[in-house]
């Protein structure tokens, strides 16, 4: 095993499976489930997934009509302007490294040995409840000094980033669109690790109730920027919606979060550069390079084939990330019993929750991608004047084939990573710079659907082989050792 990995391994109990435990859709022992349960439970459908399916699900409408909104209401060249500047927001992955997944680990593995009811109120051992506290203080101590470093650096990025790369035309007015954005990422930014922390400990359900909330209210702010013609205000607008739903979210959940910031943790605080730090550094060069892979295609594009092409390939790759973010909760909701199941040694448990979800997931994904595709053929054929602003259906089908091994590599790093472990540090870095160069080549030289080409190729031939066989690696490793009662 790679340095920096850590799990537990016991004798698995003879109860009931851990996975029917951590599914709540799961039918029960001994009991005769009606056709309705006995469907959520192949379709893999718990409280968890639904509220988290119905908030990407309506991320995923609000896109659609965010899509006709933009065809209607912006030129060619604003629409590469918005979708510039949201993968320029985007950028806060830089300061945020992962550590949000860090956090959600170290407290589902503090919090397997802890209670926690209904008021809040939090019971079991005394050195987990410390070090539990102590994982949401150092991550709000974290963040509030990364927000600040954020705003000092994006802000001034953005802006030159805008005007060192005008294109011959009228310039949209980007300047204030792009210093509210900013800004109110700066609040999310602080509020954002919170969540994970309260997902670790067990409150996946209303942690995605809330996205729910947010979804909603963030796709009616993005229309009202739209038919108001601000469009390029939009990003503002939803950042600063998600920030109100979040402050007003957590202020419910005071009873659990101030205890835990006020309780002294100093003979029991996580030690950071032992503990923490051998993980997050791997999580963190790992996710910075799956921010370069997915959100550099349009701002390259912006650069060398202008403001029409980066909008094509932005509204693009928008509408597949957005189909391929809704499936993924399948999986996503699964991070924090995945965490549990390891922290108990219950390894075959795990695999069974791990590939059944996996194979309800893709197949979904790929029945939805078929769907999309068609959508888009016919669309094309009854609405010409989405034509211009789209990728031809060739190039959109790579996309949507890349969608689809993404997600299967998604998944195995969820599984590898909930034994706070990360394997795909190489393999990121790898994909990371070849990626980069193909899409800075085949921009310059091609256009954007050269780009999508060599996507495909890296992403979804070369990243799925390599991912694949990291993932059997590892995980017949760690077998072998649970079946020697040996802590990998």
């Amino acid at each position: 095993m790679a340095a920096g990995c850590s799990m537990s391994v016991f004798s698995p109990p003879a109860s009931v499976p851990a996975d029917e435990v951590c599914d709540p859709g799961a039918p029960a022992w001994g009991s005769r489930p009606g056709w309705h349960i006995r469907l959520k439970h192949i379709v893999g459908l718990d409280r968890a997934v639904t509220y988290t399916v119905l908030a990407r699900g309506c991320q995923a409408i609000g896109s659609a009509g965010t899509v006709l909104l933009v065809i209607h209401f912006l030129t060619p060249a604003e629409q590469g302007y918005y979708y510039t500047l949201w993968s320029l927001v985007w950028l806060q992955t830089v300061f945020e490294l992962g550590f949000s997944f860090v956090i959600l680990q170290l407290a589902t593995h503090e919090g397997s040995r802890l209670t926690i009811d209904g008021n809040d109120r939090v019971a079991g051992d005394p050195i987990a409840h410390a070090r539990l506290a102590s994982v949401l203080q150092t991550a709000v101590l974290w963040y509030a000094v990364a927000s600040l470093l954020m705003a000092m650096i994006l802000l001034p990025a953005g802006s030159y980033f805008f005007s060192h790369h005008a294109h011959v035309g009228v310039e949209p007015a980007w300047r204030w669109p792009w210093a509210l954005a900013v800004l109110g990422s700066v609040i999310t930014f602080q509020i954002d690790p919170v969540f994970s922390f309260l997902e670790g400990c067990g409150r996946v359900a209303q942690v995605a109730g809330l996205r729910l909330s947010q979804a909603i209210v963030s796709a009616l702010l993005v229309w009202t920027a739209m038919i108001t013609h601000h469009g390029l205000f939009a990003p503002a607008l939803v950042i600063a919606g998600q920030a109100v739903l979040g402050m007003t979210f957590l202020f419910h959940r005071r009873r659990l979060l101030l205890p835990l910031m006020r309780r002294p943790v100093d003979a029991h605080r996580i030690l950071w550069r032992s503990e923490v730090w051998p993980f997050q550094w791997r999580i963190a060069v790992s996710w910075l390079c799956s921010y370069s892979i997915s959100q550099m295609f349009t701002p390259v594009l912006f650069v060398f084939r202008g403001a029409v092409a980066a909008g094509q390939m932005g509204l693009s790759m928008s509408i597949v990330l957005q189909l391929g973010w809704v499936v993924l909760a399948w999986m996503t909701t699964k991070a924090a019993p995945f965490g549990k199941l390891v922290a108990r040694g219950e390894i075959r448990q795990l695999d069974r929750l791990f590939f059944r979800t996996l194979w309800q997931s893709l197949t979904l994904l790929t029945l939805l991608a078929i769907a999309l595709f068609a959508g888009l053929v016919a669309a094309e054929r009854f609405f010409p004047t989405l034509a211009p602003r789209i990728l031809l259906p060739p190039v959109f089908a790579l996309l949507l084939l890349t969608a689809l091994g993404s997600h299967v590599v998604q998944s195995e790093a969820l599984y590898l990573r909930a034994h706070k472990c990360e394997p795909f540090l190489i393999q990121s870095v790898v994909l990371a710079i070849v990626s980069a160069a193909s899409t800075i080549l085949c921009a310059r030289y091609w256009g954007a659907p050269a780009v999508a080409v060599g996507y495909f190729a890296c992403l979804g031939v070369l990243g799925v082989t390599s991912g694949t066989y990291i993932f059997q690696r590892k995980r017949k490793t760690w077998q072998r050792a649970a079946a020697q009662g040996l802590t990998p």
